[in-house]
């Protein structure tokens, strides 16, 4: 009844409310009915929480100073389901990623630093893997305010420089978790791929579409959802991951042939709705797929895309821009760099309530 203390904040184009791990019930089933009373969920509008009402602004990043040699913050990252009383965590965030260094130094889990800039090591808890997020400070404070502008957001905010360690295989246990760049499920072409995100990757015109549709559009079309569960719920197990049916991974992400200046074009479901714009790690691992030889993807891909260590991915709403080091001439490709910019921003900082049930027969 005393609320919690929380800070909602703006990653990258994802939105979530952030917590000290030690202010959550350490439970974890305690931790998820608070969570979803906090979000309001279940409940398509989340009226009663502070859920934005899509998938993008359901989540929440738990946050502590970590015990790990080299390491500053341990970063948990779980996906509260909208319309359904479900908390994640089988999968990553790369988006609000970029919001844990700041908020780590809002909330004193490191020191603040004295220059101009910050390099924050990061233990993702959901993919036991690493990433520095360096972020500009003013005065000890994280620096909100610059010019840098991203795709999905109005205006612009400081850089946040992501730059992932050993991301590949993080959930399946490899980059290509059957062995081979190219599978076959229901009779299309699918890029199996997990560089930091689990994602099928498939060309849009073997699922008859052009690829270029807005996602209403495609969210609309029950003929193409109920082809794009089938292959999902098939490559979950094909990827390591048993039955999806009741999760959120993998992500299902439709390539196309770039239209507006980018390198690829990109329509991706996350898993049964379109959205508008393609997260950090599915964009990753979409542009590994794309440097592939002989995938889905880099069938549609510009030619020469990638090789000056980056690949932009255009999305409905705009364009995300990975960097991305592959070596793809040995018998396993070998991922040696990956990267991203995103933004961040405090949004409020305060305390949440949770909903509070109370039996009406007591």
């Amino acid at each position: 009844m005393n609320g919690i203390r929380c800070m909602l904040m703006r990653g990258g184009t994802s939105k979530g409310a952030f917590f000290v791990a030690d202010d959550l019930p350490a439970d974890e089933a305690s931790r998820d009915s608070v969570l979803l009373r906090v979000m309001g969920s279940p409940d398509v509008r989340q009226i009663d929480g502070v859920g934005g009402a899509t998938p993008l602004t359901s989540k929440v990043a738990v946050v502590g100073a970590s015990a790990r040699d080299g390491i500053d913050i341990d970063y948990h990252f779980l996906q509260v389901g909208v319309d359904q009383p479900t908390v994640s965590d089988r999968q990553n965030c790369g988006n609000l990623l970029a919001a844990t260094a700041p908020f780590a130094i809002e909330r004193g889990l490191i020191e603040a630093p004295g220059g101009t800039e910050a390099a924050v090591r990061v233990y993702m808890v959901n993919t036991d893997s690493v990433a520095t997020v360096t972020v500009e400070v003013r005065d000890g404070r994280p620096e909100y305010r610059g010019g840098t502008a991203i795709d999905g957001v109005p205006g612009t905010a400081a850089p946040v420089r992501i730059d992932f360690e050993d991301v590949a295989g993080g959930t399946c246990g490899a980059l290509l978790p059957t062995g081979n760049a190219v599978d076959v499920i229901d009779g299309v072409e699918v890029t199996l791929i997990d560089n930091g995100m689990p994602v099928v990757v498939m060309r849009a015109s073997d699922l008859g579409i052009a690829g270029t549709e807005s996602p209403a559009e495609l969210e609309a079309d029950a003929a193409l959802r109920g082809r794009l569960e089938s292959i999902r719920l098939r490559a979950g197990h094909l990827m390591h991951l048993g039955d999806v049916a009741d999760t959120t991974v993998p992500k299902l992400t439709m390539v196309s042939p770039p239209t507006a200046g980018g390198d690829v074009s990109t329509r991706t479901f996350i898993p049964h709705r379109c959205h508008e714009a393609i997260g950090v790690f599915g964009a990753v691992s979409v542009a590994t797929a794309a440097l592939l030889p002989g995938t889905p993807a880099a069938s549609v891909t510009r030619p020469g895309a990638g090789s000056g260590g980056t690949l932009v991915c255009e999305h409905p709403s705009g364009s995300l821009t990975a960097t991305i080091d592959v070596d793809a001439s040995g018998p396993s490709p070998v991922v040696r760099r990956a990267g991203i910019v995103r933004t961040a921003r405090k949004l409020m900082d305060g305390t949440v309530f949770p909903t509070e049930y109370r039996d009406t027969e007591s």
